[in-house]
Protein backbone atom coordinates (compact mmCIF):
# COMPACT_ATOMS: atom_id res chain seq x y z
CA UNK A 1 0.00 0.00 0.00
CA UNK A 2 2.61 2.16 0.95
CA UNK A 3 4.41 1.75 -2.11
CA UNK A 4 1.46 2.77 -4.52
CA UNK A 5 1.18 5.74 -3.23
CA UNK A 6 4.63 6.56 -3.67
CA UNK A 7 4.19 5.41 -7.46
CA UNK A 8 1.16 7.28 -7.76
CA UNK A 9 3.26 10.86 -5.98
CA UNK A 10 5.71 10.20 -8.01
CA UNK A 11 3.41 10.08 -11.44
CA UNK A 12 2.02 13.14 -9.86
CA UNK A 13 5.30 15.30 -10.00
CA UNK A 14 6.12 13.91 -13.33
CA UNK A 15 2.66 15.36 -14.94
CA UNK A 16 2.84 18.62 -12.90
CA UNK A 17 6.49 18.92 -14.51
CA UNK A 18 5.50 18.16 -17.68
CA UNK A 19 2.21 20.26 -17.85
CA UNK A 20 4.69 23.47 -16.24
CA UNK A 21 7.16 22.41 -19.75
CA UNK A 22 4.31 22.34 -22.26
CA UNK A 23 3.16 25.44 -21.38
CA UNK A 24 6.40 27.08 -21.54
CA UNK A 25 7.02 25.63 -24.74
CA UNK A 26 3.92 27.04 -25.98
CA UNK A 27 4.69 30.42 -24.63
CA UNK A 28 7.79 30.83 -26.29
CA UNK A 29 5.48 29.51 -29.91
CA UNK A 30 3.14 32.29 -29.79
CA UNK A 31 5.30 35.21 -28.63
CA UNK A 32 7.29 35.11 -32.20
CA UNK A 33 4.16 34.76 -33.99
CA UNK A 34 2.70 37.40 -32.32
CA UNK A 35 6.29 39.79 -32.70
CA UNK A 36 5.70 38.86 -36.23
CA UNK A 37 2.12 39.84 -37.10
CA UNK A 38 2.75 42.63 -35.32
CA UNK A 39 5.52 43.69 -37.59
CA UNK A 40 3.33 42.63 -40.39
CA UNK A 41 0.26 45.22 -39.50
CA UNK A 42 2.91 47.85 -39.16
CA UNK A 43 4.73 47.87 -42.09
CA UNK A 44 1.20 47.71 -43.96
CA UNK A 45 -0.56 50.45 -42.49
CA UNK A 46 -1.07 53.59 -44.96
CA UNK A 47 0.21 57.03 -43.00
CA UNK A 48 -2.24 59.30 -42.46
CA UNK A 49 -3.55 61.74 -45.22
CA UNK A 50 -2.13 59.32 -47.89
CA UNK A 51 -4.18 57.26 -50.25
CA UNK A 52 -3.80 53.58 -51.16
CA UNK A 53 -3.99 54.85 -54.97
CA UNK A 54 -0.56 56.41 -56.34
CA UNK A 55 -0.84 60.22 -57.18
CA UNK A 56 -1.80 60.37 -60.83
CA UNK A 57 -0.76 63.96 -60.83
CA UNK A 58 2.30 64.89 -62.65
CA UNK A 59 4.93 67.02 -61.81
CA UNK A 60 5.63 70.09 -62.79
CA UNK A 61 8.03 70.33 -65.56
CA UNK A 62 11.12 72.75 -64.83
CA UNK A 63 10.91 75.62 -67.55
CA UNK A 64 14.10 76.35 -68.98
CA UNK A 65 15.07 80.20 -68.80
CA UNK A 66 17.35 79.99 -71.95
CA UNK A 67 14.49 78.41 -73.98
CA UNK A 68 11.79 80.94 -72.60
CA UNK A 69 14.10 83.64 -73.98
CA UNK A 70 14.70 82.52 -76.94
CA UNK A 71 10.79 82.00 -77.99
CA UNK A 72 9.99 85.50 -76.78
CA UNK A 73 13.03 87.13 -78.84
CA UNK A 74 11.55 85.13 -82.08
CA UNK A 75 8.17 86.53 -81.25
CA UNK A 76 9.40 90.06 -80.66
CA UNK A 77 11.28 89.51 -84.01
CA UNK A 78 8.18 88.12 -85.97
CA UNK A 79 6.21 91.05 -84.83
CA UNK A 80 8.83 93.95 -85.53
CA UNK A 81 9.04 91.89 -89.24
CA UNK A 82 5.41 92.11 -89.95
CA UNK A 83 5.25 95.38 -89.05
CA UNK A 84 7.88 97.09 -90.60
CA UNK A 85 6.24 95.12 -93.73
CA UNK A 86 3.00 97.17 -93.17
CA UNK A 87 5.10 100.65 -92.58
CA UNK A 88 6.60 99.57 -96.21
CA UNK A 89 3.29 99.16 -98.11
CA UNK A 90 1.52 102.16 -96.38
CA UNK A 91 4.82 104.21 -97.80
CA UNK A 92 4.89 102.44 -101.39
CA UNK A 93 1.20 103.11 -101.75
CA UNK A 94 0.89 106.67 -100.20
CA UNK A 95 4.13 107.80 -102.67
CA UNK A 96 1.65 106.40 -105.67
CA UNK A 97 -1.55 107.72 -104.85
CA UNK A 98 0.67 111.20 -104.84
CA UNK A 99 2.35 110.57 -107.98
CA UNK A 100 -1.17 109.73 -109.24
CA UNK A 101 -2.92 112.81 -107.24
CA UNK A 102 0.54 115.19 -109.12
CA UNK A 103 -0.06 113.56 -112.42
CA UNK A 104 -4.10 113.82 -112.24
CA UNK A 105 -3.91 117.52 -111.84
CA UNK A 106 -0.98 118.37 -114.15
CA UNK A 107 -3.05 116.20 -116.98
CA UNK A 108 -6.25 118.62 -116.54
CA UNK A 109 -3.96 121.95 -116.72
CA UNK A 110 -2.43 120.36 -119.71
CA UNK A 111 -5.25 119.30 -121.51
CA UNK A 112 -6.25 122.84 -121.33
CA UNK A 113 -3.17 124.12 -122.99
CA UNK A 114 -3.78 121.61 -126.00
CA UNK A 115 -5.29 125.08 -127.97
CA UNK A 116 -2.46 126.72 -127.15
CA UNK A 117 -0.43 124.12 -128.89
CA UNK A 118 -2.89 124.40 -131.56
CA UNK A 119 -2.63 128.06 -132.14
CA UNK A 120 1.22 127.55 -132.07
CA UNK A 121 1.05 125.33 -134.91
CA UNK A 122 -1.49 127.24 -137.03
CA UNK A 123 0.73 130.64 -136.48
CA UNK A 124 3.73 128.47 -137.40
CA UNK A 125 2.75 128.17 -141.11
CA UNK A 126 2.01 132.12 -141.92
CA UNK A 127 5.13 132.76 -140.43
CA UNK A 128 7.14 130.00 -142.54
CA UNK A 129 8.50 132.39 -144.98
CA UNK A 130 9.25 134.76 -142.95
CA UNK A 131 13.15 136.17 -141.52
CA UNK A 132 12.29 139.47 -139.73
CA UNK A 133 12.48 139.55 -135.93
CA UNK A 134 8.73 139.10 -135.43
CA UNK A 135 9.34 135.78 -136.92
CA UNK A 136 12.36 134.86 -134.93
CA UNK A 137 10.53 136.07 -131.54
CA UNK A 138 7.57 133.43 -132.51
CA UNK A 139 10.07 130.40 -133.25
CA UNK A 140 11.54 131.24 -129.72
CA UNK A 141 8.18 131.14 -127.64
CA UNK A 142 7.04 128.47 -129.66
CA UNK A 143 10.16 126.41 -128.50
CA UNK A 144 10.40 127.02 -125.46
CA UNK A 145 6.51 126.39 -124.88
CA UNK A 146 7.46 122.98 -126.57
CA UNK A 147 9.87 121.91 -124.45
CA UNK A 148 7.69 123.16 -121.35
CA UNK A 149 5.25 120.29 -122.61
CA UNK A 150 7.83 117.96 -122.88
CA UNK A 151 9.17 118.54 -119.42
CA UNK A 152 6.06 117.51 -118.37
CA UNK A 153 5.87 113.98 -120.14
CA UNK A 154 3.63 115.31 -122.89
CA UNK A 155 4.56 114.20 -126.57
CA UNK A 156 2.69 114.36 -129.76
CA UNK A 157 1.35 111.20 -131.61
CA UNK A 158 2.63 110.47 -134.87
CA UNK A 159 0.75 110.84 -137.85
CA UNK A 160 2.52 111.05 -141.00
CA UNK A 161 1.21 110.31 -144.09
CA UNK A 162 1.42 106.69 -144.65
CA UNK A 163 1.95 105.81 -141.00
CA UNK A 164 -0.68 102.58 -139.63
CA UNK A 165 -3.83 104.06 -138.64
CA UNK A 166 -4.11 102.78 -134.99
CA UNK A 167 -7.62 103.00 -133.30
CA UNK A 168 -5.92 102.93 -129.56
CA UNK A 169 -4.20 106.43 -130.92
CA UNK A 170 -5.90 107.69 -134.41
CA UNK A 171 -9.28 109.05 -134.71
CA UNK A 172 -10.44 108.23 -137.90
CA UNK A 173 -12.66 112.07 -139.29
CA UNK A 174 -13.38 110.49 -142.94
CA UNK A 175 -12.00 108.46 -145.43
CA UNK A 176 -10.56 109.49 -149.07
CA UNK A 177 -9.32 107.41 -151.86
CA UNK A 178 -5.90 105.76 -151.76
CA UNK A 179 -3.92 107.52 -154.56
CA UNK A 180 -1.54 104.15 -154.20
CA UNK A 181 -2.67 100.42 -153.35
CA UNK A 182 0.04 100.61 -150.33
CA UNK A 183 -2.16 103.88 -148.79
CA UNK A 184 -5.13 101.97 -148.45
CA UNK A 185 -6.09 101.57 -144.48
CA UNK A 186 -3.42 104.20 -143.75
CA UNK A 187 -3.59 107.84 -142.58
CA UNK A 188 -3.72 110.23 -145.13
CA UNK A 189 -3.95 113.50 -143.90
CA UNK A 190 -4.01 115.06 -140.18
CA UNK A 191 -6.95 117.26 -138.54
CA UNK A 192 -5.97 117.88 -135.60
CA UNK A 193 -2.81 116.25 -133.32
CA UNK A 194 -3.25 113.93 -130.63
CA UNK A 195 -1.18 114.01 -127.32
CA UNK A 196 0.31 111.42 -125.20
CA UNK A 197 0.62 111.70 -121.47
CA UNK A 198 3.44 109.47 -120.04
CA UNK A 199 1.99 106.92 -122.56
CA UNK A 200 -1.75 107.65 -121.99
CA UNK A 201 -3.89 109.04 -124.38
CA UNK A 202 -5.47 112.77 -123.51
CA UNK A 203 -6.69 113.59 -126.98
CA UNK A 204 -6.65 111.07 -129.79
CA UNK A 205 -5.28 112.32 -133.23
CA UNK A 206 -8.13 113.55 -135.97
CA UNK A 207 -6.44 111.68 -138.86
CA UNK A 208 -8.10 111.29 -142.90
CA UNK A 209 -7.61 107.51 -143.80
CA UNK A 210 -7.32 106.04 -147.33
CA UNK A 211 -9.40 103.66 -148.35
Amino acid sequence: MRQTSCQHSAIGKILVIFAAHKSELMENHTQPEQELEKHDELNTEIPKGQSEEPSETPAKEEIDPLKKLQDELAEAKDKYVRLYAEFDNFRRRSAKEKLELVQSANEQLLKALLPVADDFERAEKSFKDRTDKEAEGFVLIQNKFKKTLDLYGLKSIDTSVGSAFDTDLHEAITQVPAPEEKLKGKIMDTVEKGYLLHDKVIRFAKVVVGS
